[in-house]
């Protein structure tokens, strides 16, 4: 019986895990708040602050590349032709998670007690604890729009360009 719950306890916590995984990465959407996706805040007419925040199962490229379609994206719906990345930068959020840990008993030894014939001695035990790493990133981008050709700054991208390049590497969230 003992092994039994034992075994429960176990492959629930797999499943869960497994569940916590099985979503995938971040898609490309809105976001807000705390939640995982774009988001954007008009500072002037042509200047805005956007963020793409992924989930732990997210790399860093697509983190930045999301955020630079999104940029294209802004850019296109508000009429203009070009975006110049003001600032940027990506933050790394790293978490150590602890799995397992589960407190059990086992049977030790059997002793003979005359009253009441076989005995057996139970002791506590701990399984071991598996630690996993969990890493999201978060990238962030004031750009400036403008029309007419884009010029010859490095840190400024033709948004039809950016947007026609990244378009296969978007992976939208399902309607």
């Amino acid at each position: 019986m003992l092994r039994k719950l034992m075994a429960a306890a176990v492959l629930t916590g797999a499943l869960g895990l497994a569940a916590c995984e099985s979503y995938g990465p971040t898609p490309y959407q809105p976001g807000g708040g705390g939640e995982r996706g774009y988001s954007e805040t008009k500072i002037e007419s042509d200047r805005y602050r956007i963020s793409f925040k992924g989930n732990s199962l997210t790399g860093k490229e697509t983190v930045e590349n999301y955020l630079l379609y999104r940029a294209a994206e802004l850019t296109l719906q508000n009429g203009y032709d070009n975006f110049t990345i003001v600032n940027r930068d990506t933050d790394k959020d790293r978490d150590i998670r602890g799995y397992g840990g589960y407190m059990g008993t086992r049977l030790s030894y059997m002793y003979f007690v005359p009253r009441y014939g076989w005995v057996g001695a139970w002791e506590p035990y701990w399984t071991p604890e598996t630690y996993r790493e969990i890493t999201r990133y978060e990238a962030y981008a004031e750009i400036q729009m403008s029309r007419g050709p884009k010029g010859s700054d490095p840190n400024a991208f033709d948004a039809r360009q950016v947007s026609q390049n990244l378009a296969g590497l978007i992976s939208r969230a399902p309607q």
